[in-house]
């Protein structure tokens, strides 16, 4: 049986694959915050504390494998044809991370972000050995995303006298940009801002209204990693389509 081109028996490996990489994940979850190394003989202990959050990763994490098999299919001839699919392989989990991470801690720690910077730049080289073009892409994506969210640090400190934005997220696009290119790295800016304007009115008025209390800062990363992520799976430019029609028709209903 296939799907998308592909047999059945390799969805059944990734999916599987993706549970020993949640697994993974999830150690590193715990780890990370806490500076403590990741590597090392606790790995193979029954963590009974965070068994639960353990499956969760498993079951995200296999999840997106399989997704991500479906979409890109495998070229069994030419290995280099498959680097779309083996970077978000690689690139996917370590959103995941991020994600949990700064809802938790509020921090995109510089382990991850370099992690994701070096992996980034060999992919990038070894798309380049193929196809220069595309290498190139990828490079500008990176500073793409130093320059936007950049400027927006600095504006929001000039502004207001404060962090608009956390340098980690700063990083976190830099080292991101290196997997979408140019045009992606912006849609992904995008995506995130709404989803987070969205989900700020809401979350303001449940803390203000309903629980009467107030908390004026919000953790970036995770919209960034989670607007990465479905990037991935949207075509191409449509976000970037859709912002533009949308301030088209704001444009012509003001004129």
């Amino acid at each position: 049986m296939y799907f998308n081109n592909v047999f059945i028996g390799y969805y059944v490996l990734i999916a599987f694959c993706g549970l020993i990489v949640g697994k993974f994940i999830a150690w590193c979850n715990i780890r990370i915050p806490e500076n403590k190394k990741i590597f090392s003989k606790e790995f193979f202990k029954e963590n009974k504390n965070g068994l639960k959050l353990n499956y969760i990763f498993m079951i995200i994490v296999a999840i997106i494998y399989v997704c991500l098999l479906y979409k890109f299919g495998i070229e069994k001839e030419d290995v280099l044809k498959n680097l779309d699919l083996i970077k978000f392989l690689i690139l996917t989990p370590m959103l995941i991370l991020a994600f949990s991470i700064d809802s938790s801690h509020r921090i995109l720690p510089n382990r991850l972000n370099l992690t994701i910077l070096e992996i980034g730049l060999i992919i990038t080289f070894v798309y380049g050995i193929s196809n220069v073009n595309m290498a190139k892409d990828y490079i500008v994506g990176m500073f793409i995303g130093a320059l936007i969210f950049s400027v927006i640090t600095l504006l929001g400190w000039i502004i207001t006298g404060k962090e608009a934005m956390g340098l980690g997220d700063v990083k976190f696009m830099v080292a991101i940009g290196l997997y979408f290119g140019a045009n992606t790295i912006v849609e992904i800016s995008l995506l995130a801002f709404v989803v987070a304007a969205v989900f700020s009115i809401i979350l303001l008025f449940v803390r203000i209204l309903i629980l009467k209390k107030k908390d004026d800062y919000i953790a970036f990363g995770p919209f960034l990693a989670m607007s990465a992520i479905v990037c991935i799976f949207l075509p191409s430019n449509l976000v970037l389509d859709s912002f533009l029609s949308f301030c088209k028709v704001i444009s012509n209903q003001i004129l």
